[in-house]
């Protein structure tokens, strides 16, 4: 599995609006500057994490974003499957995968689900709150 730009800006993106939340809403371009994150890049992922409600927008004068929920509520898991659609290692293992043809006779699946489930189980154990520790 790799986590492309888009999954590593987001949550960059998530640890900014929360370690900033005291200001309330907060400017995209500040958000840009502080990450170094291009604002024409940010105006593609946080549409997409508004739209997940993970990340609350306001527009005009005073306007800006903030997190919809406390940062202990959410896990990395959630928000690279909101940014990357899946994070199976294998395609079979993605959701709504066709069923394949080798399943019953497959010797490297079991292996395959081993390792989906220890990724899975690690990244939707570690929050925002945790990334703001480090």
């Amino acid at each position: 599995m790799m986590v492309s730009t888009r999954g590593r800006y987001a949550l960059r993106v998530m640890v900014d609006l929360a370690e900033n939340s005291k200001d309330g809403y907060i400017p995209m371009r500040e958000v840009a500057a502080r990450q170094d994150i291009s604002l024409k890049y940010l105006e593609r992922i946080l549409p997409l994490l508004v739209s997940q409600n993970m990340i609350e927008g306001v527009h005009g004068k005073g306007g800006g974003y903030r997190l919809s929920r406390d940062p202990s509520e959410y896990t990395v898991g959630e928000i690279l499957r909101v940014t990357e659609g899946d994070i199976a290692p294998v395609a079979c293992l993605e959701c709504n995968a066709a069923g394949c043809d080798r399943t019953e006779d497959c010797r490297t699946l079991p292996m395959w689900s081993e390792l989906n489930n220890r990724i899975t189980g690690y990244l939707d154990n570690v929050t925002i709150a945790d990334l703001m520790k480090v």
